[in-house]
C-alpha cells in the first residue's frame, strides 16, 4: 500500500483487482484508524463502486489512467461531492454537502485514482498540531503518544501509517511540510498558484497552497504532474503550461554536480535541536554540499507572515467570531480574535516587506540553484505538550513548529520536505528549496538523494 505507481502498474497489468486493493485499504483503515484518528469520513460505498468501474474498463481493454485503482484521501477542506466540507470546524458541519468535487480531486479521479475519504486537520487550517477540539487528535504513527503535526496532520499520518499511498493537504505557513517531517513522509508544497485551489476552503488567500504527501519521489512527481494546469475557477492558478516532472526524474543524463546547492545558515541554525541539524548535515553529505548561504531577514519574514495570516484568517471568519464564538476551538478562536485587532497599518507594512523580501530572495537564487534547511526545529512533541526548550529558551510549541517553514511559504517558494530517519530517533524532515516554478529541479535532486540513500542502505 506504500507505492502508488506500483499499485497502479499491478492493476493495469491484471495482477490484482482495483476492488481488492480498495477493500484492503478499507479494512486497514477500519483496523488502524481508531488509534490514529486520521479520517473524519470514509467514502467506502463510492470508492468500491469506482473500483468496480476501473476493473470493468481494464477488462474491456481500456486504460483508466496512470493511477488506476490507487486509493487516496484528502484533507477535509477539499470539497467532496455529497459530503459537507468541514475544514476541521464544528460550525461548517451545519453546511450543505458539496455539489461537486474540488478540481484537484477531479483531476486525480480522471487518472483513475479512487477517493477513499476525508482527513482530520486543525480547525480552519490554523495550527501545527492537529489536536482538534471537535474531531479529536491525530496520532503520530511512529509513536501514538505524539502529535502528527498540522494542520494537515491527518493527511501525513494516513500516508505514514500505510492507510493510503498518497493524500492531499494544504500549506499556508508549513501545514504540509511540518506534519510530513514529524510523520516521516515526503511533503510537497509547489509554487504559490501552481496547483488549483478551486473547491478548497481557504484560510489565508494570499498564502494558501495545495500539495500532497507520498512515500517516494516518483509518486510525488506523478501526482504533481496530474494536478498541474490552469483553472478558470481559481484566479491565482497559473496558466503556465505543465512542467511534467516524472520523465525528468527518470532522466539518467541529469548531473547533480552541476547544481549549485547551499545550506541555509544563521536563522535556520539558531533554534534547532541537534537532531534537526544532523538531518540537514546528512542530506548535505549525501549530496556533497559544503557551501552555506544566509537568507536575509528570515526572522522578519516570519513575523510578517504571522501578521498577514492572522489578519486574512480573522477577516474571513469575522461574522462567526461575533455571533458564534463558543463554537470555535478555543485556541483557534483566540488567535482569530487577536488577528482581528491587528491595525491595518501593520498588515500594509507586512505586505510592503513581502515585496522587498521576494526581490531579495530572487537575487539569492542567482547565486545558487537550491537551498537546504531543516523542516522543523524538533521531532514530534508529545500530545498536549505546550512548550519546548530551544537554544536555552522555553517557548510555545504551537506557533514555533513553523519556525523554518514560514519564511519560505511567505513568498510562495516551492519546497519539498524529505523524510530523514536517524538511528534511535523519531523522523525529521529536510527542506529542498528552489526558485519559483523550479519544481522539476527539486524533484530531480530529491530523486538523486533517494537513490543514494538506497544504495547506502540508509532509510529515507
Amino acid at each position: 500500500m506504500n507505492d502508488a505507481l506500483g499499485i497502479a502498474e499491478k492493476i493495469l497489468s491484471g495482477k490484482v483487482k482495483a476492488v481488492d486493493i480498495t477493500q484492503t485499504a478499507l479494512t486497514k483503515i477500519k483496523t488502524k484508524d481508531p488509534e490514529l484518528n486520521c479520517f473524519t469520513h470514509i467514502t467506502a460505498a463510492t470508492a468500491l463502486k469506482d473500483a468496480e468501474n476501473i476493473d470493468e474498463q481494464i477488462a474491456k481493454g481500456k486504460n483508466p489512467g496512470v493511477l488506476a485503482g490507487v486509493p487516496f484521501a484528502v484533507k477535509n477542506l477539499f470539497d467532496i461531492a455529497g459530503l459537507t466540507t468541514l475544514a476541521g470546524s464544528k460550525i461548517n458541519a451545519e453546511n450543505s454537502p458539496a455539489v461537486v468535487d474540488a478540481t484537484a480531486i477531479t483531476r486525480l479521479k480522471k487518472a483513475g485514482a479512487i477517493l477513499i475519504g476525508a482527513l482530520n486537520m486543525d480547525e480552519y487550517a490554523y495550527g501545527f498540531v492537529t489536536e482538534n477540539a471537535h474531531y479529536g487528535t491525530t496520532h503520530n504513527p511512529h509513536d501514538l503518544q505524539r502529535i502528527a503535526g498540522g494542520s494537515s496532520g491527518g493527511s501525513a499520518a494516513a500516508v505514514a501509517g500505510g492507510l493510503v499511498p498518497f493524500s492531499l493537504g494544504s500549506d499556508t505557513n508549513g501545514s504540509i511540510r511540518v506534519p510530513a517531517a514529524l510523520c516521516g513522509t515526503f511533503g510537497f508544497k509547489p509554487t504559490y498558484g501552481r496547483l488549483p485551489r478551486s473547491g478548497v476552503k481557504l484560510f489565508s488567500s494570499s498564502l494558501d497552497h495545495i500539495g500532497h504527501f507520498a512515500n517516494s519521489v516518483r509518486d510525488i512527481a506523478i501526482i504533481f504532474d496530474l494536478l498541474q494546469g490552469g483553472d478558470e475557477k481559481d484566479p491565482v492558478c497559473t496558466k503556465l503550461p505543465p512542467d511534467l516532472c516524472l520523465p525528468q526524474i527518470n532522466d539518467s543524463s541529469f548531473d547533480i554536480n552541476k547544481i549549485r546547492i547551499a545550506i541555509a545558515d544563521d536563522y535556520f541554525t539558531q533554534k534547532a535541536e541537534i537532531e534537526a541539524l544532523q538531518a540537514v548535515e546528512t542530506v548535505a553529505n549525501t549530496l556533497n554540499v559544503k557551501e552555506y548561504i544566509t537568507i536575509p531577514e528570515a526572522k522578519i519574514a516570519r513575523a510578517a507572515a504571522f501578521v498577514i495570516t492572522a489578519c486574512e484568517g480573522a477577516n474571513l471568519h469575522l461574522e462567526k467570531l461575533k455571533t458564534r464564538p463558543q463554537d470555535f476551538d478555543v485556541a483557534t478562536r483566540d488567535r482569530f480574535l487577536a488577528g482581528a485587532l491587528i491595525p491595518n497599518q501593520w498588515y500594509l507594512q507586512a505586505q510592503r516587506f513581502r515585496r522587498w523580501y521576494r526581490d531579495k530572495i530572487r537575487e539569492l537564487f542567482t547565486q545558487v540553484d537550491m537551498i537546504i534547511a531543516p523542516t522543523t526545529p524538533i521531532t514530534a512533541p508529545l500530545i498536549g505538550q505546550e512548550t519546548m526548550i530551544l537554544a536555552g529558551e522555553e517557548i510555545l510549541i504551537r506557533p514555533h513548529l513553523g519556525l523554518f517553514t514560514q519564511p519560505l511559504s511567505f513568498i510562495g517558494l516551492p519546497v519539498l520536505s524529505v523524510p530523514i530517519f536517524q538511528e534511535n530517533s523519531l523522523p525529521l524532515g529536510v527542506q529542498l528549496i528552489a526558485a519559483p516554478y523550479h519544481e522539476s529541479l527539486i524533484l530531480q535532486v530529491a530523486r538523486v538523494l533517494e537513490k543514494r540513500y538506497h544504495n547506502h542502505n540508509i532509510k529515507i
